[in-house]
């Protein structure tokens, strides 16, 4: 699979990458046997970039992960968590005492002494502002915690603030042919700064797999059960930050764009990688099939670029009117 450079990281990592939320049980219940055959299908696939979460199942995805590593010495796999969501969404909270206690958890968690990368996780505006949150960092850095650190957001003006801070290796952000306004100028600034870019909630929250119909049921525990209107979560984050019944509208004219041979879910994914600035893309999968699907999306990376015309057209008809400029 096509490798990538990850920003600041100096890391290659594949172009297609694996998000690993779902693994943690919070998208309906997962065992630790599925879940670890799906981080081993996705490398036997290629994939070397793994994305998780301290609050993913409270831990239960690193362990996962972690578990995986401990098994596959020599794997050559490049682990992202995050940190920032177990405590109150206050800036204060954003310190160096907790960030040593959060990142020691999940250096247990993945058993490693050094954490490859480390990003906020959506924590309030101020955060990406604030000079003492990225001296915490550095220290981290300095003291072989983690070797790099980046933050993942929600709104492109705090993407834009953090790719201004030096140290400052990678921007998670939601991009999607559902989601266009990171294109504009989170990207090429990114870029500019050899910032990597990490693309998350590619298929928007399903919609994207081809596999919905108005008929679709969520399981009860499973957060877009509580979610079908697009209003529980920030705009951009579930469906796209429409309802379900209109992103599933959008997501049938996308579906008939799809030549044959190629699934859906694959010529989504191959739009966001064919993306001037994204490094990796980071699909989750809940069983081995998927995450050999997702993983074969590089392999069409030329389909990705020849739709983006009519991507446009889509997100023109079903989502700019419904899009705060911010998001």
């Amino acid at each position: 699979m096509e490798q990538r450079h990850l920003g600041k990281t100096g890391r290659p990592v594949s172009v297609i990458g694996l998000g690993t939320w779902q693994l943690g049980a919070d998208w309906g219940e997962v065992e630790e046997k599925d879940a670890l055959a799906v981080l081993e299908a996705a490398a036997d696939a290629g994939v070397t970039f793994f994305d998780t979460a301290d609050v993913y199942g409270d831990g239960r995805s690193e362990a996962t992960i972690g578990s995986f590593l401990k098994a596959n010495p020599g794997h050559g796999i490049m682990v992202a968590t995050k940190m920032g969501r177990r405590v109150d969404q206050v800036p204060e909270n954003y310190s160096l005492s907790n960030f040593r206690q959060w990142a020691d958890r999940s250096r247990t968690n993945l058993g490693v002494d050094t954490l490859d990368l480390v990003q906020l996780h959506c924590p309030p505006t101020a955060v990406y502002s604030t000079d003492e949150v990225y001296d915490a960092l550095d220290t981290l850095v300095s003291e072989g915690v983690l070797r790099n650190y980046g933050v993942s957001v929600e709104r492109t003006d705090e993407a834009l603030t953090a790719i201004a801070r030096g140290n400052t290796a990678s921007v998670q952000i939601i991009l999607n042919a559902f989601r266009l306004k990171p294109l504009d100028e989170v990207l090429p600034a990114a870029k500019a700064a050899d910032v990597g870019i990490i693309a998350r909630v590619p298929l928007a929250s399903g919609l994207l797999s081809g596999k919905y119909t108005k008929d679709t049921v969520f399981a009860a525990d499973d957060h877009r059960n509580f979610n079908r209107d697009g209003a529980a979560f920030d705009v951009g984050e579930t469906f796209a930050g429409v309802d379900f019944e209109t992103g599933l509208a959008a997501a049938q004219e996308f579906s008939g764009l799809v030549p044959d041979g190629v699934t859906t879910a694959q010529a989504a994914l191959a739009w966001i990688a064919a993306q001037d600035g994204v490094s990796t893309v980071i699909p989750g999968a809940r069983n081995t099939g998927q995450a050999r699907a997702n993983a074969a999306a590089a392999n069409h990376l030329e389909l990705g670029a020849e739709l983006h015309p009519a991507v446009a057209g889509i997100y023109d008809r079903h989502f700019r009117g419904a899009v705060h400029s911010k998001w």
